[in-house]
This record gives C-alpha cells, structure tokens and sequence, in this order.
C-alpha cells in the first residue's frame, strides 16, 4: 500500500474499510471458535470430576459401609452396646464420612460448571478493541 489516504478516493478508502472490517470479523469469529472449544474443554473436566465423585460417593456406600459398618459395630459391642444399636451407629458413622468426600468431588465439579467458567473473555475483549478501531476510523 504505498498509496496514501489523501491520494485515494473516498470509494477506494470505503472498500478498504470494508475489506478490514469483513476480515477482523471473520478473525474474531475464528478467535470465538477456539475460546468455546477451549471452554468446553474445562465443562468436560468439569463434568469428569463430577461423575468421578458421584461414583466414589455410590461405590463408598456399597462396599465401605458394608465393611466400615461391621468393624465399628464390633468395637461398639466390645464396648458393652447392644448389637443392633452399634450397628445403627457405625452405618451412621460411616455414612457420614463417605458422604463429605462425595461431596468435596461433588462441589468441585459444580464450581467448574460454573456459568462464570464459561465467559468468553477474550472474545469479548478483542471485539470491545476492534469496535474502538473502527470507530476511529469513521
């Protein structure tokens, strides 16, 4: 472009506008593409650690409690408690704790889903700077 604007007329100077403007956007919309597959790349793991907690959470509950149960009732019993309280107590104990690690999974991949998780920040960005270049050349 060797061309200066005062030596171009106004239809050259509006073509070329219109040749940035049409480019930047297909750039931006290029740019939006990568920043939502990157996004959905977080939800997935998001998604990951939820299953893999829900998971642990129902496995714990099938084979910890079985166990877990049985141990505590038998210490409760060696204690003097009656065989059916003990174990009503030791399902209450362990229940409890499988329940707070399901849980702390659980809570991290609800806060990775988090609808703030998904903004498109640096699309956003880059539109508010092309917007203001255009606007300075108009």
């Amino acid at each position: 472009m060797s061309q200066t604007n005062e030596d171009r007329t106004l239809s050259e100077l509006l073509n070329g506008l219109v040749g940035d403007i049409s480019g930047l956007f297909r750039k931006e919309i290029q740019l939006a593409k990568a920043e939502t597959s990157e996004k959905v790349g977080q939800m997935m793991g998001g998604v990951v650690s939820l299953v893999i907690g829900g998971v642990l959470a129902l496995g714990a509950l099938g084979v910890l409690l079985s166990g877990a149960v049985t141990v505590i009732a038998a210490i409760l019993v060696a204690q003097g408690m009656g065989a059916t309280i003990s174990t009503a107590i030791a399902a209450g104990i362990v229940t409890v704790v499988v329940g707070v690690i399901g849980w702390v999974f659980i809570s991290k991949g609800l806060n990775a889903l988090k609808a703030s998780n998904l903004n498109l920040n640096r699309t956003t960005t880059s539109l508010g700077r092309d917007a203001d270049v255009v606007k300075e050349r108009l």
